[in-house]
């Protein structure tokens, strides 16, 4: 029997502060979208008071510095995130709650239960930010870039929608760049460092990190190519 995608990774951190979990029980189910039933896909604009011009999904948002910002510039875009971490959630609440945000709504499971959902070109950003590496060889297939999931993607990408991708992980730069060059639904659009990556992808915690760290971070971008017909 088929239970649907195995989960890999961590749902919780530190000891969360009072004003953290007072957004997880007040702000949260409102903003929050439930594993959806099995059957035909639903409709994003039904998740919006006021339906948005487009809508861009972010898997893995970990802080939510990086949707928070894309909402609070985009505010007529409908920005949905998945991430599981307890604590990267709440961190997005604070920022959401902060900055009066009413165009985010967050999916706070395995984001690979919603993407099937979804319907076919409707997306016109994607993002996967810094995932996790997984950079030991025998957990390659626990990568977010690969097989199913960028098949997802571009099946949910409207023609010429961006898919943006960064990792500062040497293993997951080659990987990434090796999966996605030979999936013919993407194309190549640039591939930076992060003094020349576009004015509109803003900075994040992880990227912070790994800059104190030493390590070099990669960010791509891809288009997906338009469906024929």
């Amino acid at each position: 029997m088929d239970d649907g995608p195995r989960f890999f990774g961590r749902r919780r951190g530190k000891a969360l502060r009072a004003r953290a979990r007072e957004l997880l029980d007040t702000l949260l189910p409102r903003l929050s979208l439930a594993v959806p039933p099995p059957g035909g896909p639903v409709d994003p604009a039904s998740w919006f008071e006021t339906r948005p011009r487009a809508f861009w999904l972010e898997v893995g948002f970990g802080g939510g510095e990086h949707l928070a910002w894309q909402a609070a510039h985009n505010p007529d875009v409908g920005l949905i995130g998945g991430e599981v971490f307890l604590n990267g959630i709440a961190s997005l609440l604070g920022q959401i709650e902060d900055a009066g945000l009413d165009n985010v709504r967050i999916f706070p499971e395995d984001v690979r239960l919603l993407l099937p959902a979804l319907p076919d070109a409707r997306f016109e950003r994607a993002f996967v930010l810094f995932p996790d590496p997984w950079p030991k060889k025998r957990h390659a297939d626990r990568r977010f870039i690969g097989g199913d999931n960028l098949d997802q993607l571009a099946r949910l990408l409207a023609d010429d929608g961006r898919l943006r991708i960064a990792t500062d992980d040497a293993v997951y730069k080659d990987w990434a760049r090796e999966q996605m060059g030979k999936h013919k639904q993407f194309s190549l659009v640039s591939e930076d460092g992060p003094d020349s990556r576009p004015a509109d992808w803003p900075a994040t915690r992880y990227e912070a990190k790994a800059i104190k760290a030493g390590r070099a971070c990669l960010f791509l971008e891809y288009r997906r190519v338009p469906r024929s017909g």
